[in-house]
């Protein structure tokens, strides 16, 4: 048997056998928890195993006895995002090599004794806590104290754990955009006016300030007066977006020196919303845990430190300190493997887009069987954004990744992305499609999607010898509703 690997422009072709290899941690771990052998087909690449710990039954168990309180009979039902199952992670480790200009992480949490249960193409819900220093900062610019007790949806508790853990903070809403008219002050008072009756050039008109004033009557307002300010924010729903693109409550807060009760923030502010993330494991592989490869968003803005909410809380708060931390399953009805396991699959997952296909290639070496796997991955480097190398290696060595694509997009002078190699291979993945293949998708929904979309359709068109009405057709209507052999995963 002969798996093709494509890089860039080059092939090579490996000799796959299904040759033996050692025992790894992953495999230990299995054997520790279930007193069993680990299947044959379980893999854990070397290159992580010396970063893992390795637990027993009771281990596994006592995670969740930590933290939760005992409950008989616990199903997954139980555990939602308003009742989250407190767990912990017990693995955090960076995924990029050196000089990267990234920060893709590989996180892992205990399940313990929470009975949750999950397969693959599921998203595992987190719920995070906002950073202390932005709400300390909030606290500070409002002057408010921080102990004052308030009351919020999840019952009384201090300002200071409204603020952190139950709204959200690090980043502003249209709601306070638009209270702004209210607490802006013009000239040392609020502006307003009515206009009775005008006559002009024979024309009478007559409004109050609630009404649309001719441009000829409008009052001369100097542009960089706090109130018009506040109006060509507030004048459509693209501008309050563009103008929240790179603000929060603080910056506002500050740009127009407002201040709020901490009642009335809290009435303006949204609540906390869990995280989704798609899940980067197989539970038959990883029995008691359940793993993700996340994208840690930092950048700065103004002088002061900015990042996803999420995942800052995940790489620095609870990294493996043993802090608490609340999950749920989010499960999926559609983004699923074949139930026919000797059906070919092609997954296309540049960046962290891979995580549900390390979680696809993990089941799929589990359940055996004779279907086809190929993966299109890509990112900025080879060098340095090569997840799962290690992994990839041995799948293709053991003979389950039948051939494996790749698209960096700075390592030459011409960009290339997935979107670009699915075309190359046009013909190939159009062979695919006609003895029936799966297509999926997993990513950047704005942009990578709609590329990949798109050179679908013009593969359809090109090798399906089909017009672009048809191709379109068959694309959208018969493989993705009707066949449902087309599935994404998007965001």
């Amino acid at each position: 048997m002969m798996c093709r690997w494509s890089n860039m422009a080059k092939e090579w072709w490996r000799p796959c056998g299904r040759k033996a290899f050692p025992v790894p941690s992953m495999s230990m771990r299995w054997a520790m928890t279930f007193g069993t052998p680990a299947p044959s087909c379980s893999h854990r690449s070397l290159r992580f195993a010396g970063r893992m710990r390795t637990y027993t039954k009771a281990d596994i168990a006592s995670f969740g006895a930590k933290i939760n309180p005992v409950r008989g009979g616990v199903e997954m039902s139980d555990w939602s995002s308003k009742n989250p199952y407190m767990t912990e992670i017990t693995e955090n480790f960076i995924l990029n090599g050196e000089g990267s200009r990234k920060e893709t992480r590989h996180i892992v949490f205990a399940l313990g004794d929470s009975g949750l249960d999950y397969k693959v193409g599921d998203a595992l819900g987190v719920l995070a806590e906002n950073p202390p220093h932005i709400v300390e900062e909030l606290l500070e610019v409002q002057g408010w104290n921080r102990d004052a007790t308030v009351t919020t949806h999840n019952g009384e508790r201090s300002l200071y754990d409204a603020l952190k853990k139950d709204f959200e903070v690090h980043m502003a809403n249209k709601k306070f955009v638009q209270s702004l008219a209210e607490k802006v002050v013009s000239s040392g008072m609020k502006i307003s006016m009515s206009i009775v009756s005008r006559t002009r050039n024979e024309d009478a008109w007559s409004a109050t300030a609630d009404q649309n004033i001719p441009p000829s009557l409008r009052p001369s307002v100097p542009s960089d007066d706090p109130a018009s300010q506040v109006e060509a924010i507030t004048a459509d729903t693209k501008a309050i977006e563009d103008y929240l693109w790179t603000r929060d409550y603080i910056d506002i807060m500050r740009e127009f020196d407002v201040k709020y009760s901490p009642e009335e923030f809290l009435e303006l502010a949204d609540r906390l919303k869990p995280r989704l993330y798609s899940i980067a494991s197989s539970h038959d592989a990883h029995p008691g845990f359940v793993e993700l490869t996340v994208g840690i968003v930092r950048f700065e803005y103004n002088g002061r430190a900015r990042g996803g909410l999420c995942t800052q809380f995940m790489a620095d708060e609870i990294d493996t300190s043993g802090a608490p931390i609340g999950v749920f399953m989010s499960p999926t009805k559609s983004f699923v493997l074949p139930e026919d396991t000797d059906t070919d699959i092609i997954m296309v997952g540049p960046g962290t887009g891979i995580a549900p296909f390390r979680a696809f290639m993990e089941q799929r070496v589990h359940d055996g069987g004779s279907g086809k796997n190929w993966l299109f991955f890509g990112d900025q480097s080879e060098k340095t954004e090569f997840y799962y190398k290690d992994e990839i290696e041995s799948w293709i060595d053991e003979g389950h990744m039948w051939r494996f694509t790749t698209a960096w997009s700075r390592d030459q002078e011409e960009k290339i992305y997935v979107q670009h190699r699915l075309k190359e291979h046009g013909a190939e993945v159009w062979e695919w499609f006609e003895r029936g293949a799966y297509f999926y998708i997993c990513g950047d929904k704005q942009y990578m999607a709609k590329d990949v979309h798109r050179a679908l359709i013009e593969i359809a068109m090109e090798h399906g010898g089909m017009s672009e009405d048809d191709a379109t057709h068959f694309i959208e209507k018969t493989m993705m509703r009707e066949e449902k052999r087309y599935l994404r995963d998007v965001y």
